[in-house]
């Protein structure tokens, strides 16, 4: 153990400890989301710039993550986001929107927002992050039936893989067990559907073709729970979390079909996806979803503040306003100075043309890796925009995943040998860059985890 004396002045705040003393008080002081007791090591970063970010013992690491999870859309160190927060917390850091109350950017946002969705999804709400928005999308969901005189439809589907959120709703939805293990009794009324997961089709839906499988699938869920008492299917357009799982070209509007013949609400979780990280503003759109709902968060303010959005239909706002209203809000919802930093953000997504410039890098990415072909633990390889997964497998033949803790080990040599930072996800390697990554620093990036996965196990 490293004694430390830490002396914290009223006047100035700051901490000058060394990495090794940083990194204790760490573990003595953080709970770390998702953090295993096998994961010891600590990795402090201090400052960023552009796809570069550096750790507090000064090394320099190119960021393939987007500051670690799918967001930093415009990259790290901006002036101009650091500039519109600045100028807004001195006219005025905060205000409540609750009931009658507003304030100017909170307005100007939801504007925004609704300029760019797709159909006529013009009511926002907002909220702190990902998890509040799918949330705020379930309650939502359940209370539009209610109040049009239909209390029964309180199910949510939900699907295998699918990656919503660590909330107490939103993690039941979320497709992994290890998110409700340990602390149910979880929320009731979820049921989970198969993914489409390309990959792994013959285990999963045998000799059927996979979206006739998934179709039946859903159309056998909905008729066993009663297409009466289900309120809505929360999905990702391109599921994140599972590994960038991408679906054949019929599966949504398919989905959609089926849902809104028995009056299934579809909320698309865009949290990873929207403002440009697949090469679209809304994935839901590009992919013929037609969602009533869309959850968002990550993308619109690129990490600089934490706040979520959620977009509905025109009806569905005005319905759960009704009545007693829509009892629902966080103490930051529609927050005036996340609300400024959005504007800005989404000025230079735009300005930049960031949207656009997904798709080259996905180009760039997908022929980077193309090498790993030949690499016997590496399973299956896809790429979506600027979002990259790469399989790992113990057996090619069986398709065994790679378990966590040998992917884990795979990442960290590719950050301590190369100075490039990925992400283990389950059985995959992530990539998922600011949007303004370079050229050369996609080639950078994939060439450290080709030599890295090659030497494994080649």
């Amino acid at each position: 153990m490293i004694g430390i004396i830490v002396t914290i002045s009223s006047s100035n705040q700051r901490m000058d400890l060394s990495a090794t003393e940083l990194a204790e008080l760490d573990r003595r002081h953080l709970i770390h989301p998702m953090q295993a007791d096998s994961i010891g090591e600590r990795v402090v970063i201090v400052r960023g710039s552009g796809s570069t970010v550096w750790d507090a013992a000064g090394r320099e690491l190119l960021d393939a993550t987007g500051g670690g999870l799918w967001h930093s859309h415009v990259g790290h160190g901006r002036r101009e986001l650091a500039d519109a927060a600045a100028r807004q917390i001195a006219e005025l850091e905060y205000f409540t929107t609750f009931q009658e109350f507003s304030t100017d950017k909170t307005i100007a946002l939801a504007t925004r927002l609704a300029g760019l969705a797709p159909d006529d999804l013009n009511k926002v709400f907002f909220t702190s992050g990902g998890s509040d928005s799918v949330e705020t999308a379930v309650k939502a969901a359940r209370l539009y039936h209610r109040r049009r005189g239909e209390p029964d439809r309180t199910w949510i589907i939900s699907r295998d893989f699918g990656f919503h959120g660590a909330g107490y709703g939103a993690g039941t939805l979320t497709g992994f067990e290890l998110m409700q293990a340990g602390v149910g009794p979880n929320l009731p009324d979820v049921v989970k559907v198969s993914p489409p997961y390309a990959y792994r089709a013959a285990e999963l839906y045998g000799e059927r073709e996979p979206t006739d499988f998934l179709i039946a699938e859903l159309e056998e869920t909905i008729a066993r729970i009663g297409p009466g008492r289900i309120a809505a299917m929360v999905g990702e357009p391109v599921m994140g979390g599972g590994g960038v799982l991408t679906p054949p070209d019929d599966y949504w509007p398919r989905v959609r079909e089926v849902l809104s013949r028995h009056g299934i609400l579809l909320v698309a979780d865009e949290v990873i996806t929207a403002f440009g990280r697949t090469g679209s503003w809304f994935e839901s759109a590009a992919r013929g979803m037609k969602p009533d709902i869309i959850t968002t968060a990550k993308g619109l303010t690129s990490g600089y503040f934490s706040l979520g959005a959620v977009l509905m239909r025109d009806e569905i706002g005005e319905v759960i306003c009704r009545e007693t209203g829509f009892f629902h809000g966080y103490t930051f919802s529609g927050h005036p100075v996340g609300s400024a930093v959005a504007l800005a953000n989404l000025d230079i997504i735009e300005r930049e043309d960031l949207v656009a410039g997904a798709l080259p890098m996905g180009d760039r990415f997908r022929a980077g890796l193309a090498a790993l072909a030949d690499v016997s633990t590496v399973g299956d390889v896809r790429v979506v925009g600027a979002a990259a997964a790469v399989e790992m497998v113990r057996d090619r033949r069986t398709r065994e995943p790679m378990p966590f803790p040998e992917v884990f080990a795979l990442t960290a040599r590719i950050r301590d040998e190369h100075g490039i930072i990925v992400r283990p996800y389950a059985h995959n390697i992530i990539m998922a860059p600011p949007l303004v990554m370079t050229g050369d620093e996609v080639g950078r990036t994939t060439a450290a985890v080709v030599e890295v996965l090659a030497g494994s196990g080649a």
